[in-house]
């Protein structure tokens, strides 16, 4: 029994042999964490200024232009310079930005159009940056270690998801925005001395072009595998994303109010994490294309299950389920991408994953908001969830070769 527990947990062998990478999560994990504190600062001051819902809500539009059109540009830049200089420089840059930030905060500025301009510059600087830091992991890490090593970033991820709200709020509530701001800045140290250790990343090929986002995306065109992937994650959020009607929900279905929001928020996070712990078993699958559409297609059951249910309780475990289906997918994705994906071509990929990261929960948003001004809140959940398992089966009929992927012997 002990030594099946510790084969369900996350294998932690990239952290324990690998010294660049382990300084490498140390430092994005506090990053992160540092953010999402920053993301709660920033909407408290925000809506603090103005006492406008829709004011805080223009913060997403804020950093979603700039990363949409930053982050194919940032991919394709990563692509042809040294990659650890690129994340280096951005992660300079949002570090100065939280510093901007924590200034205007102790000044008592009340200029909520700064506040705009450095969620903007923000997002820009990890559009730039976030591609060549993704594409640095397959040359830390041995491909067969590559599936522990983006079950392990998960984890860091849902801890920044999940600890750096937390945090933020208590501090923002006792010392004020200036201390959430002032630790996110420190908190880039860990990053950039991580970042400052690693050997250089220049490209591996060079054929003196200069990398071009439209080569990018006419490989992943040519490309069916790594195609699907993307187009099951679209799938996924588009349609089973319900995040827009939970303030909904959480009144028409639970009789609560915005600590329910919260609880809703929360649970696909818990889940997403939880998954990633006990993520100990992927590096023994190889079938990935199998496993992500399965992983979808369990976040769309989970979802439409979600949408019949009235107990708060159990509604809050059917959006964990899908939190940990998500958790999965994302592993075997990244990791098909990373391994499939030629290294000269790993940036821009990373640059489009952005954008269907960004993009795909925003069009999500909208679907689920028209469809229940349409019908209802639950039907839009319940149908929502539902066609993503209807794209699931598409994707499976007109590509029955991604089922078959086997990462023995990837194919793009």
């Amino acid at each position: 029994m002990s030594r099946a527990a510790r084969g369900a947990l996350a294998d932690i062998g990239p952290l324990r042999d690998l010294p660049d990478y382990r300084r490498l999560w140390f430092g994005q994990t506090v990053s992160a964490i540092g953010q999402q504190m920053t993301a709660v600062a920033v909407a408290v001051q925000v809506y603090a200024m103005t006492g406008s819902a829709f004011a805080t809500g223009l913060v997403g539009l804020f950093s979603l232009v700039p990363l949409v059109a930053l982050g194919l540009w940032g991919g394709a830049v990563a692509d042809t310079v040294d990659r650890r200089k690129l994340g280096m420089i951005g992660s300079a840059g949002l570090a100065a930005v939280s510093a901007l930030l924590a200034v205007q905060a102790l000044l008592g500025s009340g200029v909520v159009a700064l506040l705009y301009a450095a969620v903007a510059a923000q997002a820009g600087f990890f559009a730039l940056s976030s591609p060549a830091r993704s594409s640095m992991i397959p040359r830390l890490v041995p491909r067969e270690q590559l599936p522990a090593a983006n079950a392990l970033n998960t984890v860091g991820m849902n801890l920044g998801m999940t600890v750096g709200p937390m945090l933020g709020g208590l501090l923002i509530g006792v010392y004020g925005a200036q201390a959430a701001y002032l630790i996110d800045t420190v908190a880039f140290g860990a990053t950039l001395y991580a970042m400052w250790r690693l050997p250089a990343m220049r490209p591996l090929t060079d054929n003196g072009r200069r990398a071009s986002v439209l080569d990018g995306l006419r490989f992943l065109r040519d490309q069916p595998n790594l195609r699907t992937s993307f187009l099951a994650d679209l799938a996924a959020m588009i349609f089973g994303l319900p995040r827009a009607l939970f303030p909904a929900l959480a009144v028409g279905f639970y009789g609560g109010g915005p600590g329910t929001v919260g609880l809703l928020v929360a649970a696909p996070a818990v889940g997403a994490l939880i998954g990633a712990l006990f993520s100990g078993w992927v590096g023994r699958v190889y079938r990935h294309g199998a496993v992500i559409l399965a992983a979808v297609a369990a976040w769309g059951l989970s979802i439409a299950a979600f949408g019949l249910i009235r107990e708060l309780w159990l509604g809050l475990l059917f959006l964990a389920a899908a939190g940990c289906a998500d958790t999965v997918s994302m592993i075997f994705r990244n990791t098909m991408m990373q391994v499939a994906a030629p290294d000269e071509m790993r940036g821009r990929l990373q640059g489009i994953f952005i954008v269907v990261v960004a993009g795909g929960p925003r069009l999500g948003d909208f679907e689920s908001g028209t469809a229940a001004a349409l019908t209802s809140p639950a039907v839009s959940v319940v149908t929502g969830g539902l066609a993503s398992v209807a794209a699931v089966l598409l994707l499976a009929a007109r590509r029955p070769a991604f089922l078959h992927y086997d990462s023995r012997h990837p194919t793009p």
